[in-house]
């Protein structure tokens, strides 16, 4: 009899000197992918009417968003002539402010390309896209696109 007995090996440990480099080349993967969502719909999402004729945005940097439409929270009323300006319900009276704040954010060689996009929902009333219409000329916003659905004939 031998005082020395053999360990018995069982299985290697598995080396893990690697798996930092994966973790991060992930996290990058998808930090490089993401896009952010500027702003959340308080109104449901407006079904654009359809137009046959339409045209890119080239500097989406400098479009800003006014939504029309029916409200999702019922404490606003149920009518379709909501208007949502960034992430809060406004009246057209509020238009202004938010133009001006706007155009606070960018230099003042790119005020001139600013785009208003008004995005409103079939069922709202035109006399609400008027009164902003008139808002946004009392500040000089004239540049404004009305967003519509592309129609596949």
């Amino acid at each position: 009899m031998s005082k020395f007995r053999k360990k018995k090996k069982g299985m290697p440990a598995v080396n893990t000197a690697a798996l930092p480099d994966i973790v991060f080349m992930l996290l990058f993967f998808f930090m490089v992918t993401t896009t952010m969502r500027e702003t959340s719909l308080q109104i449901d999402a407006p079904r654009l009417p359809s137009a046959s004729e339409v045209k890119k945005l080239e500097h989406k940097s400098l479009v800003t968003t006014i939504y029309v439409g029916k409200a999702k929270d019922a404490k606003y009323g149920v009518s379709y002539n909501r208007i949502q300006l960034n992430d809060k319900i406004g009246k057209p009276e509020d238009v202004p402010a938010f133009i001006i704040n706007a155009r606070s954010k960018v230099s003042e060689a790119e005020v001139p390309f600013m785009t208003t996009s008004i995005k409103a929902d079939k069922e709202s009333s035109v006399g609400t896209i008027t009164d902003i219409r008139l808002k946004l000329r009392d500040v000089n916003a004239l540049k404004i696109s009305y967003s519509a659905s592309k129609t596949t004939d």
